[in-house]
């Protein structure tokens, strides 16, 4: 079993700028980790992904401004978020696949004000 643990969300001003966590526990030889977003009413969006070997791969929606990046030995994933916006606000999963299966977090909420 493979435990997921997102932080670092909260509230934050337009233009400004936020950092995610996310720790994966319990297992070992996890390869892919990404993060995806999912707002009220929309379906969950993908937004960066990172290999075991550290190869990034961005969804238009986060490329420029979202940088994915990964501490393999310590199975932890960051998103490091600039420039957010209002339409950034949404609840942010953490993925981690091992595997065949893939393993979700609680979700972070990211709220941003305008």
């Amino acid at each position: 079993q493979v435990q997921v643990l997102e932080s670092g969300g909260g509230l934050v001003q337009a233009g400004g700028s936020l950092r995610l966590s996310c720790a994966a526990s319990g297992n070992l030889g996890v390869q892919d980790m990404g993060w995806y977003r999912q707002a009220p009413g929309k379906k969950r969006e993908l937004l960066a992904l990172i290999t075991r070997g550290g190869v990034t791969n961005y969804a238009d929606s986060a490329k420029g401004r979202f940088t994915i990046s990964r501490d393999a030995a310590k199975n932890t994933v960051y998103l490091q978020m600039n420039s957010l916006k209002a339409d950034d606000t949404a609840v942010y999963y953490c993925s981690v696949t091992v595997g065949w299966n893939t393993y979700w977090g609680q979700g972070t909420q990211v709220t941003v004000s305008s």
